[in-house]
């Protein structure tokens, strides 16, 4: 049975809620924010992991490599898309923060945030295509107006 964790971080402590392939949450804890705490419970042979997802953050690059080291398949996930994902919870709390999280990466709902893609160089070559002038009706200025993806 393959098991799914979603990570919610903060400065001194950081949920884990552990769920399995059919949705049923298997272990909820609240551990330090230091991958020594994060390693005893993900570390454990009875899971085997599939997906971890950690939000973007601080501390997510010193825990992601801390974790991906010890060979977990850990995700680092775009901070503003975990956040659209989430926002229709009732109650924000951490541990629904890391619930949320364990779903996103059950379902396949994550799109990572640590690192660019390999096809983001085109970014260069179609962002001026994309830019345009908007011209303000009350003074008559002319400002660069740029879309850009959140990629």
């Amino acid at each position: 049975m393959d098991h799914f964790a979603g990570l919610d971080v903060s400065v001194k402590e950081t949920s884990i809620c552990i769920g399995d392939d059919t949705g049923r949450i298997v272990r909820e804890v609240k551990v330090a924010s230091e991958p020594e705490a994060l390693l005893q419970v993900l570390g454990n042979p009875i899971y085997r992991f599939k997906r971890i997802g950690l939000e973007a953050g601080p501390l997510s690059q010193w825990l992601f490599s801390a974790l991906a080291e010890a060979g977990l398949p850990v995700i680092c996930v775009e901070t503003r898309h975990m956040r659209a994902v989430l926002q229709a919870q009732i109650n924000k709390t951490d541990r629904n923060d890391a619930r949320g999280m364990a779903q996103m990466m059950r379902a396949g709902l994550w799109r990572s945030g640590h690192r660019r893609e390999q096809h983001s160089g085109l970014r260069s070559e179609i962002e001026p295509a994309t830019q345009s002038q908007v011209r303000t009706p009350t003074n008559g200025h002319v400002f660069p107006f740029t879309t850009r993806s959140c990629t």
